[in-house]
């Protein structure tokens, strides 16, 4: 997954649970697409203080989803829907009763994950 999209996934699950100011310097950082500079002047802080306050925001947001894969597990999970649209276009158009069997597998493994 690239690494900005990773980032922004981890911070939606997870963004609430850093400090308020934490999340200010990582939305400028990941979100709004500002530099380390940009970010260092507006806050009145080092560049380098605010590259250390990235660097501690990226490793909290892993640690949560180290502990509670609920990235993994949104990403499964839509992945699976995503098969079961294409299974369910697949048997109205075939009428073929294996894509049954198969919906209801997968349907019956997001239903488990949960």
């Amino acid at each position: 997954m690239e690494k900005i999209v990773e980032q922004a996934l981890l911070y939606d699950f997870y963004g609430e649970l850093l400090t308020d100011h934490q999340k200010h310097i990582y939305e400028d950082f990941v979100l709004n697409d500002l530099s380390l500079s940009e970010i260092a002047e507006e806050q009145g802080i080092s560049r380098q203080g605010v590259h250390d306050l990235i660097k501690r925001c990226n490793k909290i947001l892993a640690d949560y989803e180290e502990k509670l894969h609920l990235v993994d597990k949104f990403i499964r999970t839509k992945e699976n829907i995503n098969r079961i649209n294409q299974l369910a276009k697949e048997f109205e158009s075939t009428k073929q009763t294996e894509k049954i069997n198969e919906i209801q597998k997968i349907s019956n493994q997001i239903l488990e994950e949960f």
